[in-house]
């Protein structure tokens, strides 16, 4: 499912060449109303300007309760209304090839794990699929920022599933963040800087 008017859509087919020509990858990582959605789409905003910016909610807008419904219709309202967003929709690599050389911002890293842990035989087969989407991010020239929570802090689950998942996301980070040009923590709404450009 895809949000936003045609004439946002055909804005965003003629970014400078500066966009055209690079590939940067921003990664932000977070715990639970940190502000690190916020903050992602504050930098988006940024390199976007006037332009759209692809958002890729990861989040399924179908078969969930009432409060994640509010949820979501509070975030859509919160983004610039000629912003395109992407709904339920989960291949990384066919998105890389849809919006090739745009601004991409995906929020959040930790629900699209979750959904793929659903149908994956195992934690590699979803890591291998993140790699590949990355690498086809890259090779595609988008401007990347992803969302992701930062679950290690936390105590230690009293559930297998738990503990397994939170160990995808923690592997899943290390992942993002060895292809990332710049890594940063969100606190209280405030930003530390864990990895920039050489």
């Amino acid at each position: 499912m895809v949000h936003g008017n045609m004439a946002s859509k055909r804005k965003t087919t003629h970014h400078p060449l500066s966009i055209q020509t690079m590939s940067i990858l921003r990664f932000i990582l977070g715990g639970s109303r940190s502000g690190k959605s916020a903050y992602g789409e504050k930098i988006a905003q940024q390199l976007a300007g006037d332009d759209a910016v692809i958002y890729i909610a990861t989040c399924r807008s179908t078969e969930i309760d009432a409060q994640m419904q509010q949820r979501i219709q509070t975030h859509q309202q919160s983004r610039p209304a000629h912003w395109i967003t992407v709904e339920n929709q989960f291949d990384l690599i066919g998105l890389a090839e849809k919006y090739a050389n745009q601004i991409i911002l995906i929020d959040c890293l930790t629900l699209w794990l979750s959904h793929c842990s659903e149908t994956d035989q195992d934690a590699q087969t979803t890591l291998n699929r993140l790699k590949k989407g990355l690498e086809a991010f890259k090779k595609k020239h988008a401007q990347l920022i992803i969302v992701s929570n930062e679950l290690g802090s936390s105590l230690v689950p009293t559930s297998a599933a738990s503990r397994d998942y939170r160990d995808l996301v923690g592997s899943a980070n290390q992942l993002v963040a060895s292809y990332a040009d710049e890594v940063e923590l969100i606190v209280a709404g405030l930003p530390l800087s864990l990895k920039t450009q050489s």
